[in-house]
């Protein structure tokens, strides 16, 4: 039987309700009405910097204690908000965390990178290596730890499993209570978990994820992930996805991005992240360019964090420093987000 198959505990890791705050000058700015936009605060989920990965930790974490896990092992990218998270449920809980990034030690240790030291935990650098290289890696040490004598709890790229899932289910139960009129919510897209959370509550024709190229298939992995929660088949087609703010790939930096991060920051004081909230902010922007968006309808934009990423992001932090001598980023006063 596996943590799954049994009600599941879960720690005490976040602050919730997240807040719901409206957003009319970037509403205006997108040709919206003013009370049409709100984004969702899941950045300030309080633990270890906040993001979406705390409320799949909550649940993953209360199974492993359950499990009498004294070692917590996951996988990720060099700046991944996973890691940095779980990294600080570790801590937050008292287990060991080991932390199995792809690449290579390279010259700079900022961002989410700098947090995962801070907060203690141990760094095993794969390789030039992806998907189910990087899981087996993750599956090595896990196998090590056992050797000598720890019990390691293996979470998932991510965080994204079926029992990880069920915290983005609680996130829409949030967010129907505190937005019962909700017509869409937007929100990126990395391994699936937080969007099949949403999806089990709201339906898919209520969620818009935008995909970030985390996974080679998000519509299978976010069907997945949501017909597990569900017990039924949800099915790929069944699902919004925007598939076309990618870009170069995962790590690379888009204009329409940057576009989207600008005005955000300009017009709402809000800061997103090149990798993912940019990116769904990007497709928001499509969204209602394509009229798939439009005024009178309340949409949300789901700030998944990703703060601390963006100063471990070197072409992000290079235009952004580019505005101080330029006197600023120009502010998009026309249609937004167009190259």
């Amino acid at each position: 039987m596996t943590s799954d198959d049994r009600t599941p505990q879960r720690a005490t890791l976040g602050t919730w309700p997240t807040p719901l705050e409206p957003m009319p000058r970037l509403a205006g700015a997108l040709g919206l009405n003013p009370d049409d936009l709100s984004v969702k605060r899941d950045d300030l989920t309080g633990l270890g910097g906040g993001g979406n990965k705390i409320r799949k930790l909550e649940w993953i974490c209360g199974a492993a204690l359950a499990d009498g896990a004294t070692t917590l092992v996951t996988s990720g990218a060099p700046q991944s908000n996973h890691a940095r998270l779980t990294a600080a449920a570790g801590a937050r809980l008292g287990l060991d965390v080991v932390l199995v990034l792809a690449g290579s030690p390279g010259s700079s240790a900022s961002g989410n990178l700098a947090l995962n030291g801070l907060f203690g935990a141990t760094v095993v650098w794969a390789g030039d290596v992806g998907g189910e290289a990087l899981r087996s890696a993750a599956e090595q040490v896990a196998e090590q730890l056992r050797h000598r004598g720890a019990v390691p709890a293996l979470i998932p790229f991510g965080g994204s499993s079926v029992l990880g899932a069920r915290g983005y289910v609680e996130c829409g139960r949030e967010l129907l209570a505190q937005a019962p009129d909700l017509a869409t919510v937007v929100v990126a897209v990395g391994s699936g978990g937080t969007m099949a959370g949403l999806v089990d509550v709201l339906g898919p024709a209520r969620v818009l994820g935008v995909h970030c190229g985390a996974v080679g298939d998000p519509a299978r992995t976010v069907s997945e992930l949501a017909s597990g929660l569900s017990g039924t088949h949800c099915a790929p087609e069944a699902l919004r996805l925007r598939l076309d703010q990618v870009g170069d790939g995962y790590g690379a930096l888009t204009e329409r991005v940057m576009a989207a991060m600008t005005l955000a920051a300009h017009t709402e004081g809000i800061v997103l992240d090149p990798v993912y909230t940019g990116r769904a902010m990007a497709g928001l922007i499509a969204a209602t360019e394509a009229g798939d968006i439009v005024p009178g309808q309340r949409t949300i934009l789901l700030h998944s964090g990703g703060l601390p990423g963006l100063f471990g992001h070197p072409a992000t932090l290079a235009r952004a420093e580019a505005a101080l001598t330029a006197g600023g980023l120009v502010r998009p006063r026309g249609p937004v987000g167009r190259e």
